[in-house]
């Protein structure tokens, strides 16, 4: 335990808040308070170039916990691994799915030391589920599998929820090494949900996504429809399929947009 508490210390030290994060980038667009000037100010910068960037959080918060919805209620997941989960704001994995069914069991997989403290310090479960955080590298699914053993059961259907993750590894083989790695060991019938910034719905997200690239080590990469495509191939996607995300089961009481938010999103089954 001391060693452990050690570690922590150590990746706490490594957080450096003059530099902009791209979890606390997203927190402080959802509107949270845990971000920093140099986050606010890289995302406004962004904003100013792309105003249809400050439409993104709302959207993916409403596809994501749509998709939540869709896995507990019509699918019967009860079990959810969460690959770059990002801050912990409201409407997570874990508050959706043990919403519909207590029994629900959420582990989150990080290695952003900002996440990782928030996570620690905020994350809670029903008393009946459970949730989870584990410190992992998100591009290695061998050590997210090894490291999930213990909370979840890979003989049974689980859903990988990569919620922007696969728009952090520049390299598409990569990707869809992460995708295919991680869905190898879950059951049949098991689900993945991604969204994704896209390069084909609106070209000033690629002003902005370069702008963000000069100023942060943590590079994004925008994909066309077809390129995410690629990354689930093999699976069945779940009707209607890939399409921008606001379009995948929209709900009458989601936000609306004048302009189509350029973020691809999909929920696709292992056969």
């Amino acid at each position: 335990m001391a060693d452990e508490d050690k570690e922590r210390r150590a990746r706490a030290a490594l957080i450096d808040t003059a530099a902009p994060n791209p979890a606390r980038v997203g927190d402080y667009l959802y509107g949270g308070r845990n971000n920093f000037e140099a986050d606010r100010r890289v995302a406004r910068a962004m904003v100013a170039v792309a105003p249809v960037v400050g439409a993104i959080a709302p959207a993916a918060r409403a596809f994501h916990q749509r998709a939540v919805r869709f896995l507990v209620a019509e699918a019967g997941v009860r079990q959810f691994l969460d690959i770059g989960t990002g801050l912990q704001t409201v409407g997570n994995t874990h508050d959706v799915a043990q919403s519909l069914d207590p029994r629900c069991r959420v582990l989150y997989v990080d290695d952003d030391p900002v996440v990782l403290a928030h996570a620690r310090a905020l994350m809670g479960s029903t008393p009946e589920g459970l949730t989870r955080c584990l410190d992992a590298d998100v591009h290695d699914p061998v050590q997210i599998i090894d490291g999930a053993r213990d909370t979840l059961d890979f003989g049974r259907p689980a859903a990988v929820m990569l919620l922007a993750t696969l728009a952090f590894i520049p390299d598409i083989e990569a990707a869809a090494a992460l995708v295919s790695g991680v869905l190898a060991a879950a059951a049949p019938g098991s689900y993945v949900v991604v969204y994704h910034q896209a390069s084909d719905l609106n070209p000033a997200l690629q002003t902005a996504a370069r702008r963000w690239n000069r100023q942060s080590s943590r590079q994004v990469t925008l994909r066309s429809a077809d390129e995410i495509a690629g990354l689930v191939k093999g699976l069945d996607l779940v009707p209607p399929g890939l399409v921008p995300v606001c379009e995948w089961r929209p709900d009458p009481g989601d936000p609306q947009f004048e302009d189509v938010v350029p973020l691809h999103g999909l929920v696709a089954r292992k056969p």
